[in-house]
């Protein structure tokens, strides 16, 4: 019989790379069957997974006081015979409880930015975490980060989102369950977004980023997610309590312009002194700025990113994408398609 995968966020970019991946796997797929935590099942995206198999279970996003009337309501629902969709509340530890029941293995990812707050993002991990113990999994996949305060020895204390995924890591390493780490790197679908290329007053087509043009950036397609994943599903012994460094490779901003610059049919520029956005959050700025010392002192992944990615480059059935294959294939950069 099959082994159940949960997996949290399974309609966001990390989650649902994993979802993706395991249904596209031949090995995997028959290894195991799917459930998906996700906030809207209305939405496009858990329809399609709910009709390739998968079990959708949604996040509550309500307030406490409504979350008690949902209660109420659900258990009449159930009293009744009416069938209702569960939810999962992970700032509710004992909603957790049907939402891994049974699972083998979890794939847990939070969302800082969604609440902005440590103590919340600390809280709903810890929590993933002991639901995943109570419910007897064997393996649990956290979407972590580097400790950046203690890396840096607490020269760099505000990047928050960093330190709270890796204050559940250490928790969970506490734990009487096998563990992996994913530690995803910048995504390349930020170019896309808050970082995308734009063409400067003079209409030259320029990259902008925040950071000198010889900063070091590991770069990750987060559709890749799944790929990183995998070997420890294939084999959680044998990657119990280890890192995974998520990225295709370190890029200078050469190779970040020079892809663009085929794209666009003549040469990008790269700016350094700004974002490169006129719509971020004040709050992500002050983080890129920080992120952007905290990197010309130990660079994204501390001092043994290098190392620690060259090893897990070296487990992945899949290759990563390229930052010049993804350049090519989400273009063009510079108008519409």
């Amino acid at each position: 019989m099959s082994k159940l995968l949960t997996v949290f966020g399974a309609t966001g970019a990390q989650g649902g790379s994993v979802v993706n991946y395991v249904l596209q796997s031949s090995e995997l797929s028959k290894i195991y069957r799917l459930r998906g935590i996700t906030r809207d099942v209305s939405k496009p995206a858990a329809v399609i997974l709910k009709d390739k198999g998968v079990e959708i279970v949604k996040v509550n996003p309500l307030p406490y006081f409504h979350r008690v009337l949902y209660e109420v309501f659900l258990a009449a629902a159930r009293a009744i015979a009416i069938e209702f969709t569960k939810l999962a509340d992970m700032d509710d530890p004992a909603s957790l409880a049907d939402a891994v029941a049974g699972s083998y293995a979890v794939f847990a990812v939070t969302n800082y930015w969604e609440r902005s707050s440590q103590a919340v993002e600390i809280a709903q991990g810890k929590a993933i975490a002991d639901a995943a113990v109570a419910a007897d999994a064997s393996l649990l996949i956290w979407s972590s980060l580097p400790h950046i305060s203690k890396i840096s020895k607490g020269k760099f204390t505000g990047l928050y989102h960093f330190d709270s995924k890796a204050e559940v890591e250490i928790y969970i390493r506490g734990l009487p369950i096998k563990s992996l780490f994913y530690m995803a790197g910048f995504y390349m679908q930020n170019f896309q977004t808050m970082f995308r290329p734009k063409l400067g007053d003079d209409g030259t087509p320029q990259l902008n980023l925040s950071w000198p043009t010889h900063t070091h950036l590991p770069l990750i397609d987060i559709a890749d997610t799944g790929k990183f994943v995998a070997p420890a599903l294939f084999d959680p012994v044998k990657y119990d309590g280890k890192r995974f460094t998520g990225a295709t490779a370190y890029y200078e901003s050469g190779p970040l312009v020079d892809a663009l610059s085929k794209d666009a049919g003549k040469e990008v520029k790269y700016v350094q002194g700004g974002p490169g956005a006129d719509n971020i959050p004040p709050e992500i700025a002050k983080v890129l700025e920080e992120l952007k010392g905290f990197m010309e002192d130990l660079e994204y992944f501390g001092p043994t990113g290098r190392e620690d990615l060259e090893w897990t480059l070296a487990q992945l059935k899949d290759k990563p994408t390229t930052w010049e294959s993804f350049v090519e294939a989400e273009g063009p950069w510079f108008g519409s398609k």
